[in-house]
């Protein structure tokens, strides 16, 4: 796990979720305990719960991370482009990287290594792709204001089917146990996906009348 805190200055906390990270990276399809875990850090089960109360709280520390990172960067690209189509490119590309970077939480996106745990952390990764879904259906709506151009099918439609179309990229790279890159073949992908992304906006409604006179 990357960028939490500086190596040097690294607390327990961050060592904890540091850990439970490179768990869920190096034994995919594992379900990790709190045992191993304190035998990963090199503590006592009793020193993991001083510092979270429970085995959720843990999931709920990466989760924040991956939420802090993915949106604090996606407002980045807001501000820098105004673009509709690269802004979308931007954001889904964002999200298949930090998935490439970082496979251990990749299982936490996809809710594999969420098995048997809490229903509450279910419920917020559920939030995280729903708060992705609705940015990118906002690039797609004001693409009409900010360029005069219009989403092909319904913009809620097409941010479901970017988002989809990532989503079971990250799906493919934890069955594949890590082997196959999100970012496979993404370049080309995209192409095809933005071909027909959106068209030029008209405000004339009714064909007879454009055409008259």
């Amino acid at each position: 796990m990357t960028n939490i805190s500086k190596v040097n200055k690294v607390s327990r906390k961050d060592q904890i979720l540091q850990a439970l990270a490179r768990m869920l990276e190096t034994s995919p399809g594992a379900r990790i305990t709190t045992a191993a875990l304190a035998k990963e850090v090199g503590v006592s089960e009793a020193a993991l719960y001083r510092h979270f109360p429970s085995k959720a709280r843990m999931f709920e520390g990466l989760i924040k991370f991956i939420e802090d990172t993915l949106f604090q960067r996606i407002s980045r690209i807001l501000k820098e482009e105004s673009d509709a189509e690269l802004r979308c490119k931007k954001i889904l590309t964002l999200l298949l990287t930090f998935s490439a970077k970082n496979p251990g939480m990749t299982r936490l996106l996809t809710g594999d290594a969420l098995a048997g745990e809490t229903e509450r952390l279910r419920e917020r990764i559920a939030q995280f792709f729903s708060r992705l879904e609705a940015q990118l259906k906002q690039v797609l709506r004001e693409a009409q204001i900010r360029e005069g151009m219009k989403p092909s099918i319904s913009a809620a439609a097409l941010a479901n089917l970017l988002l989809a179309s990532c989503e079971g990229r990250l799906i493919q790279f934890v069955r594949s146990e890590f082997q196959e890159s999100p970012l496979e073949n993404w370049e080309l992908q995209w192409h095809f996906l933005s071909s027909h992304l959106l068209t030029p906006y008209s405000t004339d409604t009714n064909p007879v009348t454009a055409s008259a006179g």
